[in-house]
């Protein structure tokens, strides 16, 4: 029976009790900014002794910093940095290119795809796609597939999504993903919109996947302070944030005070998510009391993003 942990139990518990499930293993997260969770996460998964962890960013020197940090407090483990840009179709078939001509590197266990921007002003990529809705979820829904045969060459591939509660905020607008060229534009319902997507497209890789033994989960990390939101103000943010969640009747607009959750902790689930065995029989979250949509687990909600995500990105995936 799998062990019980809850929202103060830190990752290195965690990385201890499931040491053995690590141990050997290539693990590719995204999104490992120094003060990021994906650096932490690496930090306390890399005392397993994992077989290789590969750390992809935007920023070479940021990545270069995160391996350099990661080598200096383990010097015996195993790293690669890999550039990959989620908000440029063109690099990210690049990435992916590096990634699949890595002779040495036949399979990739689990892929954490951690990298993500949140409630940021808007935008346009260089390909015309709503930024956060680009960078969330069309980038990391490319890259995944572009790699695909790596991971399912694993004895027990697993893919992460790392998603939000803040899906909350809204269900995929179909008939405007973007906002109306940004007319119609709010910062936190398009993370929102984005959130859930990660959420659907864990759903889909399952539904896909499953039956060749990929595991796809996602999940909601709690409220952390990190650089992820750096460039937000609390106070006026936090309001706009309270309003939405109120429209749409969501609990989070009447709570007295946030629970914030130390890194060591909100990682600690992408740990259990990354290798508890216990999660392909399983789930941790409760409808009935979590911040869990219905919209985020619809299994036509997800064929549908994944068909659209697909005519996005100009590429077919057929498994």
């Amino acid at each position: 029976m799998a062990k019980q942990y809850d929202a103060q139990t830190a990752a290195d518990v965690i990385v201890r009790d499931l040491s053995s499930e690590i141990v050997n293993k290539v693990v590719l997260t995204t999104g490992v900014s120094p003060g990021g969770l994906g650096a932490f996460f690496n930090q306390y998964i890399a005392s397993a002794k994992p077989a290789l962890l590969i750390l992809a960013g935007r920023n070479p020197a940021k990545i270069q910093e995160a391996a350099e940090s990661l080598v200096e407090e383990h010097s015996d483990v195993q790293v690669r940095t890999l550039r990959l840009d989620l908000e440029s179709l063109k690099q990210i078939r690049e990435a992916a290119d590096s990634v699949n001509g890595w002779s040495d590197v036949p399979q990739i266990d689990v892929l954490v795809n951690n990298a993500s921007t949140m409630a940021c002003e808007y935008t346009k990529t260089e390909d015309g796609f709503e930024r956060q809705f680009a960078t969330n979820h069309l980038g990391p829904f490319l890259f995944t597939n572009l790699i695909m045969a790596k991971i399912l060459a694993s004895e027990s591939p697993r893919i992460v999504n790392v998603s939000s509660n803040g899906h909350r905020l809204s269900q995929i607008r179909w008939p405007d993903i973007g906002f109306s060229d940004g007319q119609l534009y709010n910062k936190w319902r398009a993370y929102g919109q984005s959130k859930t997507a990660n959420i659907l497209h864990a759903v889909a890789l399952a539904m896909k996947l499953g039956k060749k033994g990929l595991t796809a989960v996602s999940l909601h990390p709690g409220v952390i302070h990190t650089n992820l939101a750096r460039h937000l103000d609390l106070n006026t943010d936090s309001a706009g944030l309270d309003v939405i969640d109120r429209e749409l009747g969501n609990a989070e607009g009447w709570r007295e005070r946030v629970n914030f959750k130390t890194p060591a902790c909100g990682v600690a689930t992408h740990v259990v998510a990354a290798f508890d065995p216990a999660l392909k029989d399983s789930h941790i979250a409760d409808p009935y009391v979590d911040t869990i949509k219905p919209y985020a687990r619809d299994k036509v909600e997800a064929d549908r993003l994944w068909k659209l995500s697909e005519e996005l990105v100009g590429q077919s995936f057929a498994y």
